[in-house]
């Protein structure tokens, strides 16, 4: 983040008294915004990963069955998931560093609450009202980062050290997970978002200016029959899918909350087209073409890249038979070939275009997840992992970062909680569904090994479910290919600070 430009965020010289307070300062520079949101967003990606390595203490510290432990895991991302949207507009309507501070002090309070459970319905429960103040604070740091930078290159800096923490947050909760586990025991997975959480309330508060509030033209009334749909619809739909993991997708378990979310879900979108006053989501929004196909993209990357965190874990701690710390530093060069590529990847933007940077970030991705096919009981994790975390890392890191400045293109003010809303959602979908469709096809290559008597039974599950991932990364490089085009040009935004009278048409001539 240190090659953000250090210039005064948008806003932060009163236009006319009405404009009200504004930050000034050293402390209102761009870079200390990006900063502050993104150890935000670092902090909420992270938990999404960091248990991993820490079910085994988990279940024995608590006594969870089998079953019972995917709920530690599957509770925070069912409500992350199905409260996005909400979170996304509520940051548009009420404000976004309002959001931001409740979202962040909600997080680690929820956080506080998983350490110190002493039972399995404790633990559940928490790590369930964790995922929400998630869903509130995670739209509210993009939202922020698009609403108080300039467009063009302060944008798109500020968008790829976003990506890039989003990307570092969940290729390093195992190594994170693993050391604070080993060292402290696994309450300190969690009891590492308060301090966290702490910084983060106080930073914000100094650096966020208040011109990140709510927009003057931000319609009042509040869709309450989209937000309950639109909730219980992502909600439905998550359960579903991390159902698989003990049903099966033919289950009745899982086919009916999957049936009763596209129900759930398409009279959300009827509902936004043909009643609601002021839809949560206006499917205008939609009109967008680099929105609406970059966040296809992303969740092509997150079902392929999300879940081979989830496989060379247990290959390096069941087949490798690596400690949790071990298995954590392993990592470590995943993690940094993810910051590498983030890093890189507003260069490749303003070298060859968001379109050449992208296909050429998942077809990287997809070259990682290929060489990772070649695992085995034999092979040693130098050759058989180590190259193929640089590349899969590189890839990821390239592709997150350059799809989050593509999904934010053009997107009209009062939305950009809403979009960000979006691409989360499409995140966390895409890990979920790839997490949930490999895991199966993974299981199902091990029973039938089992069944003929092979020795590499568990790493040939392994293979074809990264051989499979690499598949989705490959269609999102086509995606990104045939459909991303040069978006057509789009007049500036004026500054909101309620002297303007025009700020309402000018948003709904940008939305057009």
């Amino acid at each position: 983040m240190s090659n953000l430009l250090k210039t005064p965020l948008r806003g932060s010289t009163p236009a006319n008294p009405r404009a009200g307070a504004r930050a000034s300062g050293p402390g209102s520079s761009t870079t200390a915004l990006v900063a502050v949101v993104c150890l935000a967003q670092f902090m909420v990606i992270l938990d999404v990963t960091i248990v991993n390595v820490a079910l085994p203490s988990i279940k024995h510290g608590l006594g969870f069955s089998t079953t019972g432990l995917q709920w530690v895991v599957n509770a925070y991302t069912i409500t992350f998931a199905g409260f996005l949207l909400l979170g996304g507009r509520a940051a548009d309507l009420l404000g976004r560093r309002l959001i931001f501070i409740v979202g962040t002090a909600a997080f680690a309070l929820c956080s506080l609450a998983c350490a110190v459970s002493d039972s399995q319905t404790t633990l559940i429960v928490a790590r369930a009202l964790q995922g929400l103040a998630g869903a509130l604070l995670s739209p509210a740091t993009l939202s922020i980062i698009t609403t108080s930078t300039r467009e063009g290159h302060e944008r798109s800096r500020a968008l790829g050290a976003w990506g890039a923490i989003g990307g570092l947050g969940a290729s390093s909760g195992a190594l994170l997970g693993g050391l604070l586990t080993q060292e402290l025991g696994w309450p300190a997975i969690f009891a590492v978002n308060l301090p966290l959480g702490l910084f983060v309330i106080v930073a914000g508060l100094r650096v966020i200016p208040a011109a990140t509030g709510r927009d003057v033209y931000a319609e009042r009334h509040f869709d309450l029959s989209g937000a309950v749909l639109a909730t219980a619809g992502l909600a439905t739909l998550s359960y579903g899918i991390v159902r698989t993991d003990t049903l099966g997708w033919g289950s009745p378990g899982v086919l009916l909350p999957i049936a009763a979310a596209f129900v759930l879900i398409g009279a959300f979108l009827y509902v936004e087209h043909a009643v609601a006053r002021a839809p949560l989501m206006p499917l205008s929004i939609f009109r967008n073409a680099h929105l609406r196909w970059a966040n296809v993209i992303v969740l092509l990357l997150y079902a392929g890249l999300f879940a081979s965190f989830y496989f060379l874990t247990l290959y390096l701690q069941q087949v490798l038979h690596d400690s949790a710390l071990v298995a954590g530093v392993s990592f470590l060069p995943m993690t940094l070939s993810v910051f590498a590529g983030s890093t890189q990847a507003p260069k490749l933007i303003e070298r060859f275009g968001i379109r050449a940077a992208l296909t050429a970030g998942m077809v990287t991705a997809a070259a990682g997840l290929l060489y990772l096919t070649g695992i085995s009981p034999q092979a040693s994790y130098a050759t058989a992992v180590l190259p193929g975390e640089i590349l899969g890392g590189f890839g990821m890191g390239t592709a997150l970062v350059t799809g989050t400045i593509a999904a934010m293109q053009g997107v009209p003010r009062a939305q950009s909680g809403l979009a960000s809303g979006l691409l989360n959602t499409a995140r966390l979908v895409g890990g979920a569904l790839g997490l949930a469709t490999l895991s199966t096809i993974a299981a199902d290559q091990t029973r039938s090994d089992v069944a003929a008597g092979m020795a590499s039974s568990l790493t040939d599950g392994f293979s074809l479910a990264f051989a499979v991932g690499a598949g989705f990364t490959i269609a999102g490089a086509v995606t990104a290919l045939a459909l991303l085009r040069r978006p057509r040009p789009v007049a500036a935004l004026p500054v909101i600070d309620g002297s303007s009278e025009s700020e309402p048409d000018a948003i709904e001539a940008m939305a057009a």
